[in-house]
């Protein structure tokens, strides 16, 4: 995500102020002082006043907010019946002007039946799992949730629960026929199912206990308020005042827990993202793609399942004090399944900010900076940010001889635009970097002004599906420049857009109704110099190499209301003037990628991971779903050797990491991890073989320049 710069938040909350003035937002507006009310009039203001593209709140946009908000609601469709949705649909073209009155009628009434629905549900759930499953029988269970339809009658609910459960306590099942094996006290397979039934239902039990039973009003009007405002965009969203607390934890830097963030995609809860320095990054057992089914305390003999279960849930179960262990059932990647345990802590920050290492290969020395996103205390840019410590470490770099640079941006995931302006303006003499425009006003072009150059030599950027935002803006004006070489996936995240924090307790006067929270506004949107923007098309590689996440949905363009690619009128800017010839640099790079097993066998993995996450049906005959599961885990010892792969290059860390060693055994000790994995890297091992591309072209082009003049 990238935050601009303060005075863009000024501009906009002096705009939005005076306009609120002018209608006099005050408790006195309501005869009767709603809370829900005032924040609904308070949201719809601002979206269309302050966000970069404002809709129409019109039928189209009530039909899309009524199907979103119910797939929110109920998206195992385990509670609602067809005649409630018929109910309901006499609605479906009147949010919009529900809205514009701050009628609530429609969330009152979804809220209430809900409420009634999950209770009645508590009662087939138990008896469900009152009568045994029987796993000998051939039956298939859908899980496209999606294309299914919301059952007619009690009998059809018990049934669609019946398949739901039975399928749950399959994993639960089979994990006691694995137990069975190594196990000295055999048990009968009525046993064994009666205790699998047993665990789900202690499960269930808990979910609906501990968790549905803590949710108030207010946290369902919450999921109805983002149901609105998600229609502008997928990164505009409303905080309720706890959410926003937390917001504000992880702006700061503070987070504690494994270090990963979730997203809940159908009724799985899936990774997308991995802190750097956070507990599960330090493990490098969970990876982005993963989806965690069971999550179980270290005091607690039983996980809980959390499939189906809403994603604060789920957190609040992932989530714990420093310290404490979490042991978390993973669908991987590649379908198979395991456990791992993870000690909560506190992100190392440190692992936050760049780090640099260096390889010699044939005489030439090469550095890597990694760097995982574009930090800066927004307080006081002066102090540390991603800029100045990109720098040192460049100047450190060539103090051991550097003779070309690979900055790794791959999972960066962005951070402060003023920072990529300075580090793009390490590489080149001066220019612009970047467009940013708002809706109704002239565009802005940040330059880099500073005519001093910190490195001219070779430059590769490394960027994947996860590479946003401000890893975009890099990535992009170097490739605009013919400045660097971009190798990675066949596009970067598609993340275009930037967006602010507003505290709407400042949007009105005299509130006497509590904290109304907060809401993350999209208000702008950022081109390339070329003028096109990078939004949905992110930034398309130079050398275009496959990973595990090609064939993943995981970019802006997968998310929903995406804002659209657009482009504007370029910005006089000149090419590198270089030696370096990278067209047929790029040409040689994509041969070897051709030619190259590892990766073949890379792509192989990845579309048979995709056809594995596209599997809707599944046999509820345990025989049949073992057989599944062994030839999941037969056909995936095939890709171990990607795992196996060693390169033949050597990393080292820099004279000055060399001393801090002596007192600082744990850098060492992520200095060395962080090299081994370099040295398995195909695409870093890569990256080098175009450095040496580019320094020879530079030698032969140079030479070939001085003898001509």
């Amino acid at each position: 995500m990238i935050r601009f710069m303060k005075r863009n938040y000024k501009i906009l909350m002096l705009v939005l102020l005076l306009a609120f003035a002018s209608c006099s937002f005050t408790t006195k507006t309501f005869e009767d002082p709603d809370k829900d009310k005032l924040l609904i009039q308070v949201i719809t203001y601002v979206l269309q006043r302050g966000h970069f593209d404002p809709k129409d709140i019109n039928d189209d946009f009530s039909a899309e907010v009524y199907a979103d908000y119910l797939d929110q609601l109920d998206p195992l469709k385990r509670y609602f019946y067809k005649s409630d949705i018929e109910e309901f649909e006499t609605f479906k073209f009147q949010l919009d002007d529900q809205l514009k009155e701050y009628n609530i009628s429609f969330f009152n009434l979804t809220h209430d039946r809900l409420v009634q629905r999950i209770e009645e549900s508590k009662a087939i759930y138990k008896e469900v799992l009152e009568k045994p499953f029987d796993y000998s029988i051939d039956e298939e269970f859908n899980s496209d949730y999606e294309n299914i339809e919301f059952v007619k009658t009690k009998k059809q609910m018990k049934d669609r629960w019946r398949q739901q459960l039975k399928f749950s306590n399959l994993v639960n099942y089979d994990d006691l026929m694995v137990e069975q094996e190594d196990s000295e006290d055999k048990k009968t397979l009525v046993q064994i199912e009666e205790e699998a039934r047993a665990e789900t239902l202690k499960s269930i039990d808990l979910y609906y206990n501990d968790y549905l039973g803590d949710f108030e009003r207010k946290d369902w009007f919450s999921m109805y308020i983002n149901a609105i405002v998600e229609e502008f965009d997928p990164h505009t969203n409303y905080f309720a005042p706890e959410d926003k607390e937390n917001f504000n934890q992880q702006m700061s830097g503070k987070l504690e827990g494994i270090g990963a963030r979730l997203q809940k995609r159908m009724d799985n809860t899936k990774i997308v993202e991995l802190i750097s320095g956070g507990p599960a990054w330090r493990g490098n057992e969970l990876e982005v793609g993963d989806i965690i089914m069971k999550v179980r305390q270290e005091d607690e003999d039983e996980p809980v399942n959390i499939v189906g279960m809403r994603l604060d849930d789920a957190i609040k179960l992932i989530k714990g004090p420093k310290g404490t262990t979490v042991y978390l059932t993973l669908k991987k990647v590649d379908g198979t399944i395991e456990e791992i345990s993870i000690v909560r802590d506190v992100v190392e920050i440190e692992e936050t900010y760049a780090k640099s290492s260096f390889v010699v290969k044939d005489d030439r020395r090469f550095g890597v900076i990694n760097l995982p996103k574009f930090y800066v205390d927004f307080e006081d840019y002066k102090s540390r940010n991603a800029a100045s410590d990109i720098k040192q470490e460049i100047e450190r770099l060539k103090a051991e001889g550097m003779d070309g640079l690979v900055l790794d941006l791959r999972n960066n995931g962005g951070g402060s635009l003023p920072v990529v302006v300075d580090i793009a303006g390490m590489f080149i003499k001066d220019g612009p970097i970047v467009q940013v425009r708002a809706t109704g006003e002239p565009k802005e072009v940040l330059k880099d002004k500073d005519k001093s150059i910190v490195w001219d030599g070779p430059l590769v950027i490394m960027v994947n599906e996860l590479s946003a935002s401000a890893s975009e803006i890099l990535a992009a004006a170097m490739q605009d420049y013919k400045r660097a070489i971009v190798i990675g996936s066949k596009q970067t995240y598609g993340k275009g857009t930037v967006q602010n924090f507003l505290d709407l307790n400042n949007m009105v006067r005299n509130n006497k109704n509590g904290d109304l929270g907060a809401l993350k506004l999209t208000t702008q949107k950022f081109y390339r110099i070329n003028g096109g923007s990078t939004q949905l098309e992110g930034v398309k590689s130079d050398v275009v190499v496959l990973d595990r996440y090609s064939f993943i949905d995981i970019g802006e363009k997968d998310q929903k209301n995406p804002l659209p690619w657009d482009k504007i009128e370029a910005v006089d800017y000149t090419f590198w003037d270089g030696y370096f010839d990278y067209n047929e640099t790029i040409e040689n790079s994509k041969k070897r990628m051709n030619e190259n097993e590892q990766l073949k066998l890379i792509g192989e993995n990845a579309q048979w991971i995709k056809t594995k996450m596209d599997e809707n049906i599944h046999s509820l005959n345990y025989t049949n779903y073992k057989a599944q599961l062994d030839l999941n885990e037969e056909e995936a010892k095939r890709f171990d050797k990607i795992s196996e792969y060693q390169t033949n290059l050597t990393f080292q860390s820099l004279p000055y990491e060399e001393e801090m060693f002596k007192t600082d055994t744990i850098l060492k000790e992520k200095r060395d991890r962080w090299h081994k994995s370099l040295s398995q890297d195909v695409y870093i091992e890569e990256a080098i073989h175009v450095l040496e591309d580019l320094k020879m072209s530079y030698s032969i082009k140079k030479v070939a320049t001085t003898v001509k003049d």
